[in-house]
């Protein structure tokens, strides 16, 4: 059975719970308002900065995921010693400052090394996000209110590449990036006056060498947070890799033209009704039920799609039926994935978030970049894409679970 542990009360917060869990979100969140904010926009960016393979305009996103992977190896043990707070504030400022700068950019490479520095500051919200929730709740109750975060988070995702577009169409893409800061500007003052330190001070670890060293170790020797993390990896690597070509999948090969942000904002929203069933649901049936089943249905659509796809063009309406299909079991997957993985880990919660984060980006980045620079006119390498990924996925879960699926194959950690 799945760990559970008794809800905290309001006064452990110090706000409603309800308000920390949206504080959560909308930190989480920044991360999505970064990427899709701006894929309407992408093609006008690379028309103005000169940049004129197409694929190429993807680096825009994957140069912001390198500077969040390798960002998120300092905030984790930053976080353990100076607690939650002070570094969350401290790389939402980076944030900021890099998207305003962002918006004056007058070539291709300045655009990417701000990004680069933009990914630097949205990986203290990645890591101490989850590190609070860690530092609050532990097994199926985890879950649950990652379930519920992810459900608030995925409200950026309906709503963000619809403001892009609004953007585009009143003004030019260098609004876009003034339009983040300001959103990021609001979410810091309201964290900044209002979010708790989580991490008391008797829990902090000093922040030298050997500490974070062995930080490190818990984290990769820990079979269960290893392979689970190394499963999340792989499967973030489909959905980073259908965002560095969604543009061009839904207007190049669709023609969807300015509705591209409604079929985006569609298949999030199935995303969010995802997460919110499974919050509902995790607490009676497991989080091994849920995602073990889900990643085996998130492997069969993929299967159709990839087929489907080698026959000839996919019409609009069955694509998206089946991508859609595809991320409501990613809706079920991602959160219990990571709760599983943390839970052994409570002691270095914020460590192992870094730890777990730095896999997730960079090695998520890495197999997205490689799919999304796949494109090529026709969505068969999306497909496959997504095809081996739930493979390599389920077989990480399987040497996790040393075989079994369904049932934890351990004892819970207490």
């Amino acid at each position: 059975m799945d760990q559970q542990r008794s809800a905290p009360s309001q006064a452990a917060f110090g706000i409603p719970q309800w308000e920390f869990i949206t504080i959560a979100a909308a930190l989480m969140a920044l991360n999505a308002l970064a990427i899709d904010i701006m894929l309407p926009g992408l093609q006008e960016i690379g028309a103005s900065l000169g940049v004129e393979n197409e694929n190429h305009r993807q680096y825009v996103i994957s140069a912001y995921f390198a500077g969040l992977a390798f960002a998120l190896l300092a905030y984790g043990p930053s976080s353990d010693r100076f607690g939650r707070r002070a570094p969350l504030l401290f790389g939402l400022g980076v944030y900021i400052v890099a998207a305003f700068a962002a918006a004056f950019s007058t070539d291709f490479t300045t655009l990417l090394v701000l990004r680069f520095i933009q990914g630097i500051g949205a990986a203290s919200t990645r890591v101490i996000a989850v590190s609070m929730v860690r530092d609050r709740f532990g097994g199926r109750q985890m879950a649950e209110i990652m379930s519920l975060i992810f459900m608030v988070f995925m409200v950026i995702p309906v709503v963000a590449p619809g403001i892009g577009q609004i953007v585009m169409l009143f003004a030019e893409w260098h609004w876009i990036f003034i339009c983040m800061a300001v959103i990021a500007l609001a979410i810091m003052a309201w964290a900044a006056i209002r979010l708790p330190e989580t991490l008391p001070a008797e829990h902090r670890r000093p922040m030298d060498i050997g500490s974070v060293g062995r930080g490190f170790a818990a984290v990769l020797t820990n079979r269960l947070s290893l392979f689970y993390t190394l499963a999340s990896t792989i499967l973030f690597g489909a959905l980073f890799g259908f965002i560095n070509s969604a543009q061009q999948v839904y207007v190049g090969i669709y023609g969807l033209g300015v509705w591209f942000p409604v079929i985006f904002a569609a298949i999030a929203g199935m995303m969010a009704v995802s997460s919110f069933l499974n919050s509902r649901l995790v607490g009676t049936l497991g989080m091994r039920r849920l995602s073990h089943g889900a990643l085996l249905g998130f492997l069969g659509v993929s299967v159709i799609w990839l087929a489907w796809s080698l026959v000839g063009v996919i019409p609009l309406a069955a694509f998206v039926l089946l991508f859609a299909a595809a991320m409501f079991q990613f809706g079920w997957i991602g959160s219990n994935f990571n709760a599983i993985a943390m839970e052994p880990l409570g002691h270095i919660a914020g460590t192992a978030a870094s730890v777990q984060g730095f896999f997730q980006t960079l090695g998520g980045g890495l197999i997205g970049a490689f799919i999304g620079q796949s494109f090529d006119g026709t969505t068969t390498p999306l497909a496959a894409g997504f095809c081996g990924v739930a493979l390599l996925g389920l077989t990480m879960v399987l040497i996790g679970e040393r075989g079994k699926l369904f049932t934890a194959s351990h004892k819970p950690t207490r």
